[in-house]
């Protein structure tokens, strides 16, 4: 029989990280917890690189500060060169009308 995936929420695993810092055993706050020490490892890991990025939850990737910023101004660039292209052609159509309004 396999075993379910249990899911921690964020606040559980800063809480879990911060008493693992402040008793700075492990073995002993998994055991406490009931997870894996291996598990709780890899969280302070993951809270030590990302800081307050940490567990993002849901697929979302695990960003730095510096790392959102640079995704932001990309979605923000991406969309201005859009609406360019629309104006661009939108000018472009509206010129052809011109063209033949004054050609008739």
């Amino acid at each position: 029989m396999s075993k379910t995936r249990r899911k921690y929420s964020n606040s559980f695993k800063n809480k879990a990280v911060e008493l693992s810092h402040y008793r700075e055993n492990v073995p002993e706050v998994a055991a406490e917890l009931g997870i894996e020490p291996n598990l709780l490892n890899r969280w302070r890991r993951e809270r030590d690189e990302y800081s307050h990025n940490s567990f993002p939850g849901k697929g979302k990737p695990k960003m730095t500060d510096q790392e959102k910023e640079i995704a932001k101004l990309k979605a923000e660039r991406d969309d201005a060169r859009m609406e360019r292209d629309i104006l661009k052609k939108a000018i472009s159509i509206f010129s052809l009308d011109d063209k033949k309004s004054f050609g008739s």
